[in-house]
């Protein structure tokens, strides 16, 4: 991994960041948007907890569940122009859709309870007729990118998500057998863990306005917070405006669509295709969510 998949973005975005998301899974993007709007979205999730910023002692329980947030910090947020280009880079010009909120928001405070929800996990990406649980397929249906919002500074003390790094690769192959039908995310949790047990360990740290951009398949986890400050983070979708295809007969595959195709061990083009932008190695309440967040970070 190098450097946590950090991407500067003082210029044009490059085939850094493309090898980078191939590889590790994820790109953190620092500044992403500017504090000030960190600082107000922040205050308006305070609102939201009920919760007192100056009294610990208010701060009832370790996890509070803050659904979408379409109030006009959190649309500029996402909608900074270097999150755009990003989205451009790893998905592909017009085959995603524009954001205008955020949410979930899983806001963690210092607690001596330890919250049941720290499985390492896939999202699940949409609710099949009948089913009780959130699924996922091999073409990540509907989901393009997972993405971490952070709205506070984050320390490897303030419960960070973590993340094992590459893990993207190991799914593909998990979820091939299920078919177009997928699974839920309950029945890969296990199977995706036990495939991704030997990655490296990542902390999603950093400073209010920093965005992970993560694949869709990215292997992570929440855990409890024994720190002293809250965590304030969105964990939103990047929603598909197109199904992904794998096997593209003009080979213009997105970041996303490669990294599947690179899991599933596909040698077909040796090349890093057009799309993809790099060098090609073997190997709810929100107002705009049609998903509900399965699972924690």
């Amino acid at each position: 991994m190098r450097g946590a998949g950090r991407v500067a973005h003082d210029g044009p975005m490059d085939d850094a960041m493309v090898e980078s998301f191939l590889e590790d899974g994820f790109v953190k993007i620092e500044g992403a948007f500017p504090p000030r709007v960190a600082e107000d979205c922040a205050r308006l999730l305070w609102k939201e907890t009920g919760y007192d910023p100056e009294d610990p002692a208010s701060w009832k329980a370790p996890v509070v569940w803050v659904a979408g947030m379409a109030q006009g910090p959190f649309a500029a947020a996402v909608n900074s122009p270097v999150l755009h280009e990003a989205f451009d880079v790893l998905v592909g010009e017009g085959r995603w859709q524009p954001r205008y909120s955020l949410g979930s928001f899983p806001l963690r405070f210092p607690h001596e309870e330890e919250p049941d929800d720290a499985g390492w996990h896939i999202e699940g990406s949409y609710l099949p007729e009948g089913a009780a649980h959130w699924h996922t397929n091999l073409r990540s249906r509907e989901r393009a990118l997972l993405m971490l919002f952070l709205f506070s500074e984050v320390t490897e003390a303030d419960a960070p998500t973590r993340i094992r790094v590459g893990s993207h690769l190991d799914v593909p192959p998990v979820l091939e057998p299920y078919g177009e039908a997928g699974a839920s995310f309950l029945e890969l949790g296990p199977k995706v863990a036990a495939a991704s047990a030997d990655r490296p360990l990542a902390h999603a740290t950093g400073h209010p306005g920093d965005v992970y951009l993560c694949h869709p398949f990215l292997v992570h986890a929440a855990q409890p917070h024994h720190g002293t400050h809250p965590r304030f983070m969105a964990q939103p979708p990047l929603y598909l405006d197109a199904p992904l295809e794998l096997d593209r007969t003009d080979g213009n595959y997105s970041a996303v669509e490669f990294a599947i195709r690179r899991g599933l061990s596909e040698t077909a083009d040796p090349r890093a295709p057009e799309g993809a932008r790099g060098t090609a190695r073997p190997a709810t309440t929100d107002p705009q969510s049609k998903l509900s967040p399965p699972a924690n970070a």
